[in-house]
């Protein structure tokens, strides 16, 4: 049914048989004081053509740029018929009801991403999705202090390698709760965690270590000796990963002996395009005896008395949805829309596809490196291995480089020194299957006429 405002008469009419005089004496219960200001600076509306003319001009400024930038938003290919699949009028504006069991082929979908997510990840159980994976590592980090029984400190481990935007979205949302975060430095040669820097903690009281893998800097931490100190000094081990490389990397599951416990990320790499910062989501998986602490969505596969087939919301009560209060978290909703398509695409590309996407990334990253520090001036940082993204010291400052090679057209990565004191001349940058041997050379070219 479309729209259709009522008019002023009509809300006149409905005021009269309520008996009030005006809109606002409907809520006359609320405080004034918290009542919310009329907008002060929100400009006067603009027509169809002035509008469509705004966003052609915004999006002609993407046109030509070559994009280095990774840092927990990535650029891949993606093809054709996921988008023209998931933006199906039965996908697109499709919503998990309550009555759930009316929503058949949305529970389906949702079943199918929770199957493959978990497979990836090597964990028993996957939830629907989370808004990004920002709120999803803050959810795994509220989940263990509930799940970990042998843990009475509200405190967790988190190493300063982890992304910083990350860690910041976590701080936020578990403070409030009185759950402290303790960093971990990293070992500045190697650009990964020492083992020795979680040792001074042996013996302490912690629910839980975050550890991603591969790490801000793109570096692979030694996830097994790490996962392994933990589950000795009784922390459960949360994974922060990129999904695109556990199709050649360890996936969680399989750290140390026994695996980490919960296992999270940004599901954007799966088929969500960058476009000015969204969408994205978030996934969280875990092993079996944490699932009732999992926030979110699960959706369960049964047969109903005739033997057919059939999905359902599972191990859940409804107060998880309406009632925060009573909720394991205040995530109610998911990115269907996203995760759809992240569905679509791992379903397109499968095991062999993905597999190959983060070979051509890593190769392509090692390139690059090569290309770049073969200039005057130019080197590694870091002396660990690495997947898809490095991080590289340049002579000048590093805002400075990248602004002059945004001139030219190039995205050349991430200024770390401004998440990171001392690395104020070092760039974090990254590279997909997207990008050809003459993209390389061109980045290369463009930086050594910026530092001449």
């Amino acid at each position: 049914m479309p729209y259709i405002p009522h008019t002023d008469a009509d809300i006149k009419r409905m005021l009269d048989t309520i008996g009030v005089n005006s809109i606002e004496d409907l809520f006359d219960e609320i405080p004034k004081d918290i009542i919310a200001k009329p907008l002060q600076h929100v400009p006067t509306g603009k027509s169809e053509m002035e509008t469509l003319r705004i966003m052609s001009d915004r999006a002609s400024q993407d046109s030509g740029n070559l994009c280095f930038i990774g840092a927990g938003a990535y650029e891949h290919h993606i093809p054709a018929a996921v988008w023209e699949i998931a933006a199906r009028g039965e996908f697109y504006t499709a919503y998990t009801p309550y009555q759930a069991e009316a929503s058949q082929g949305t529970l389906q979908v949702i079943y199918e991403y929770q199957s493959m997510i978990a497979h990836l990840m090597a964990m028993d159980v996957s939830n629907a999705s989370l808004y990004d994976g920002g709120s999803g590592l803050s959810e795994a980090v509220l989940m263990a202090v509930r799940a970990n029984r042998k843990s009475k400190s509200k405190k967790a481990l988190l190493l300063q390698t982890v992304n910083p935007l990350y860690r910041s979205a976590t701080r936020n949302i578990v403070h409030n709760q009185g759950i402290e975060l303790v960093e971990v430095p990293y070992d500045p040669a190697t650009g990964v965690t020492a083992l020795d820097a979680v040792k001074q903690f042996d013996g302490q009281d912690f629910a839980a270590i975050v550890i991603q893998q591969p790490n801000f800097f793109g570096s692979l931490e030694d996830v097994h000796a790490l996962t392994n100190w933990a589950h000795a000094n009784n922390l459960l081990v949360i994974a922060s990963v990129n999904p695109t490389s556990l199709a050649i990397l360890t996936p969680p599951g399989e750290w140390g002996d026994n695996g980490a416990d919960i296992a999270t990320g940004e599901g954007q790499p799966l088929g969500a395009p960058l476009s000015s910062g969204g969408p994205y989501f978030g996934f969280i998986t875990c092993k079996m005896e944490f699932v009732r602490q999992m926030p979110g969505r699960i959706i369960g596969r049964t047969v109903d008395l005739e033997g057919r087939p059939g999905f359902t919301l599972t191990l859940q009560a409804r107060e998880q949805h309406i009632r925060r209060s009573k909720a394991t978290s205040n995530i109610c909703t998911n990115q269907g829309l996203a995760m759809t398509a992240a569905t679509i695409y791992m379903s397109l590309l499968g095991p062999d596809g993905l597999q190959r996407v983060a070979e051509n990334s890593h190769t392509n990253t090692l390139a690059l490196v090569q290309k770049l520090t073969a200039i005057a001036g130019v080197k590694k940082v870091f002396s660990a291995s690495n997947f898809h993204e490095a991080v590289i010291q340049v002579p000048h400052k590093a805002s400075d480089v990248l602004q002059k090679l945004a001139a030219q057209k190039i995205q050349g990565g991430v200024d770390l020194g401004a998440f990171y004191p001392g690395l104020e001349n070092c760039i974090l940058l990254c590279v997909t299957e997207t990008k050809t041997a003459a993209d390389l050379d061109k980045y290369a070219a463009a930086l050594q006429s910026v530092l001449k």
